[in-house]
């Protein structure tokens, strides 16, 4: 989800063009790419590079697997899944930015593996299948991809000092053994990524946890916007290293992209950000594993609104 969150903070920095040239050349040196994140054969169309997947992973290695701290590889048959997954689409306007999220319990089609929950195509076929599957499911053009693990999560959201996260009723989380108390709190890594995680306990399962990363997401963009600043280089410095040591991107995202970016979204704040997600039919157990139906019709029929500048919630 950080990709964003990279180019917001970028484009903060209020500097003229040169100054953004240097920055996006000597910061979008030191992003992680990956390489052959896309699949081979036909896609979707698109019209512009303003199409962004951003996953976070589930991983239990003790080592980092994203960004430039990664010492363990990003993908291994089997042994990641894609534990957070959302579609971002950048406004005509360059002043709007869209987000979609797809569950993870989401049971699609996932090529050359018959049918599964979404987040298993990352562990059979990494970066690749993964955006395969979001494209056949969703019939939208990925232009970019981003990831992050929960190494770098955790490291990003001490970087910022934490993120305060507004709590509307007490809640139990009985997997992770974790209470999390009404009111607003300014959470370390590790507490956000608990918070983040909880679907145990939670009224709507699953979907409450969606809205918990959204929150998170917005939240942190406000930090990192407090936390870039011209008066105070050195925290600058300091948010930009840590934002490129936990991300890692697709290899086709040049310096040239980042720098297009931060000239064009230099106004874009948490407010100017909407959240949604996939629509969902209905619940149910399918050999043994709790999964969620989409409705594609509608989900397609939502990101078409989202391309043509009418999100949900903002009319036709």
């Amino acid at each position: 989800m950080l990709v964003l969150t990279l180019v917001a903070a970028l484009s903060l920095l209020g500097l003229g063009t040169v100054a953004v040239w240097w920055g996006t050349n000597h910061y979008g040196d030191q992003v992680t790419r990956i390489p052959d994140a896309f699949p081979e054969g036909p896609r979707p169309e698109g019209d512009k590079d303003s199409t962004f997947l951003l996953a976070g992973v589930d991983t239990r290695s003790r080592e980092p697997t994203t960004g430039s701290d990664a010492t363990e590889h990003l993908w291994r048959p089997g042994v990641q899944r894609s534990d957070t997954l959302m579609l971002v689409r950048l406004g005509a306007d360059e002043q709007t930015a869209d987000t979609v999220s797809i569950p993870r319990d989401s049971w699609v089609p996932i090529p050359g593996h018959g049918e599964a929950k979404v987040n298993a195509a990352f562990a059979w076929g990494g970066p690749s299948l993964l955006i395969k599957t979001v494209e056949q499911l969703t019939g939208v053009r990925i232009d970019h991809f981003g990831v992050i693990d929960w190494h770098g999560f955790r490291s990003l959201t001490d970087a910022v000092g934490g993120v305060p996260i507004t709590l509307d009723e007490n809640s139990y989380d009985p997997e992770q053994q974790r209470h999390f108390t009404a009111g607003t709190h300014t959470m370390n890594g590790e507490e956000a990524l608990s918070y983040v995680r909880q679907r145990h306990g939670l009224p709507g399962g699953e979907l409450d946890r969606i809205k918990r990363q959204q929150q998170f997401l917005r939240g942190l963009v406000g930090e990192v916007r407090d936390e870039v600043s011209l008066t105070d280089p050195f925290a600058t410095d300091t948010m930009l290293d840590a934002i490129t040591r936990t991300v890692s991107v697709d290899d086709r995202m040049s310096n040239g992209d980042l720098r297009d970016l931060v000239l064009d979204l230099r106004h874009l704040d948490a407010s100017d950000m909407s959240f949604t997600t996939a629509p969902i039919v209905r619940s149910e157990m399918i050999r043994g594993q709790y999964a969620l139906i989409l409705d594609r019709e509608k989900l397609r029929v939502l990101w078409h609104g989202v391309e043509t500048g009418h999100p949900p919630g903002t009319g036709t």
